[in-house]
Protein backbone atom coordinates (compact mmCIF):
# COMPACT_ATOMS: atom_id res chain seq x y z
CA UNK A 1 0.00 0.00 0.00
CA UNK A 2 0.91 3.20 -0.59
CA UNK A 3 0.11 6.66 1.21
CA UNK A 4 -0.80 9.98 -0.21
CA UNK A 5 1.60 12.24 1.85
CA UNK A 6 0.54 16.15 2.30
CA UNK A 7 4.28 17.87 2.08
CA UNK A 8 4.34 20.37 5.20
CA UNK A 9 4.07 23.71 4.22
CA UNK A 10 7.24 24.39 5.87
CA UNK A 11 9.39 22.46 4.33
CA UNK A 12 11.82 25.33 2.07
CA UNK A 13 11.90 22.77 -1.19
CA UNK A 14 8.48 23.11 -1.31
CA UNK A 15 8.22 27.16 -0.59
CA UNK A 16 10.30 27.94 -3.27
CA UNK A 17 8.60 25.25 -5.46
CA UNK A 18 5.17 27.07 -4.76
CA UNK A 19 7.00 30.44 -5.63
CA UNK A 20 8.26 29.31 -8.69
CA UNK A 21 4.83 27.47 -10.27
CA UNK A 22 3.35 30.92 -9.34
CA UNK A 23 5.39 32.15 -11.03
CA UNK A 24 5.02 30.20 -14.18
CA UNK A 25 1.04 30.58 -14.04
CA UNK A 26 1.21 34.66 -13.53
CA UNK A 27 3.64 34.49 -16.48
CA UNK A 28 1.46 32.15 -18.78
CA UNK A 29 -1.87 34.02 -18.13
CA UNK A 30 -1.11 37.25 -20.21
CA UNK A 31 -0.29 34.24 -22.53
CA UNK A 32 -3.85 32.65 -22.29
CA UNK A 33 -7.13 34.32 -24.20
CA UNK A 34 -9.89 35.43 -22.58
CA UNK A 35 -12.11 32.99 -24.33
CA UNK A 36 -9.97 30.01 -23.46
CA UNK A 37 -9.63 30.80 -19.57
CA UNK A 38 -13.36 31.03 -19.55
CA UNK A 39 -13.73 27.62 -20.82
CA UNK A 40 -11.25 26.45 -18.40
CA UNK A 41 -12.97 28.89 -16.11
CA UNK A 42 -16.33 26.93 -16.67
CA UNK A 43 -15.21 23.51 -16.66
CA UNK A 44 -13.45 23.60 -13.43
CA UNK A 45 -17.06 24.66 -12.02
CA UNK A 46 -18.47 21.65 -13.88
CA UNK A 47 -16.38 19.39 -12.46
CA UNK A 48 -16.94 20.75 -9.18
CA UNK A 49 -21.00 20.76 -9.37
CA UNK A 50 -20.59 16.85 -10.43
CA UNK A 51 -19.53 15.75 -7.18
CA UNK A 52 -16.24 14.15 -8.65
CA UNK A 53 -14.32 15.59 -5.91
CA UNK A 54 -15.83 13.09 -3.72
CA UNK A 55 -14.42 10.32 -5.61
CA UNK A 56 -10.87 11.30 -5.73
CA UNK A 57 -7.46 10.08 -3.94
CA UNK A 58 -7.51 11.84 -0.51
CA UNK A 59 -4.21 12.97 1.32
CA UNK A 60 -3.24 10.03 3.35
CA UNK A 61 -5.56 7.34 1.58
CA UNK A 62 -3.97 4.03 1.33
CA UNK A 63 -3.48 2.79 -2.08
CA UNK A 64 -2.92 -0.77 -3.56
CA UNK A 65 0.41 -1.66 -5.61
CA UNK A 66 0.60 -0.62 -9.04
CA UNK A 67 2.16 -1.24 -11.82
CA UNK A 68 2.34 1.54 -14.84
CA UNK A 69 4.48 2.80 -17.83
CA UNK A 70 7.02 5.29 -17.19
CA UNK A 71 7.98 7.87 -19.61
CA UNK A 72 10.13 5.83 -21.36
CA UNK A 73 7.67 3.20 -21.43
CA UNK A 74 9.20 1.22 -18.77
CA UNK A 75 7.32 -0.71 -16.11
CA UNK A 76 7.12 0.91 -12.54
CA UNK A 77 5.84 -0.30 -9.68
CA UNK A 78 4.92 1.86 -6.33
CA UNK A 79 6.39 -0.96 -4.38
CA UNK A 80 9.96 -0.60 -6.47
CA UNK A 81 9.31 2.46 -6.23
CA UNK A 82 8.44 2.90 -2.23
CA UNK A 83 11.74 1.00 -2.01
CA UNK A 84 13.65 4.34 -2.38
CA UNK A 85 11.74 6.36 -0.19
CA UNK A 86 8.51 8.18 0.13
CA UNK A 87 6.43 8.75 -3.18
CA UNK A 88 4.66 11.37 -4.60
CA UNK A 89 2.21 10.39 -6.94
CA UNK A 90 1.05 12.94 -9.37
CA UNK A 91 -2.77 12.57 -11.23
CA UNK A 92 -3.39 14.54 -14.04
CA UNK A 93 -6.46 14.43 -15.89
CA UNK A 94 -7.58 15.10 -19.13
CA UNK A 95 -5.67 13.33 -22.81
CA UNK A 96 -2.86 13.73 -24.52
Amino acid sequence: MAVLLEIPKKNVEVTMLREKLTEISSASADKIPAETVAVMAQAKKNLAASGIMNETIKVGEQLPDFLLEDGDGKLVSLAGLKRHGPVLLTVYRGMW
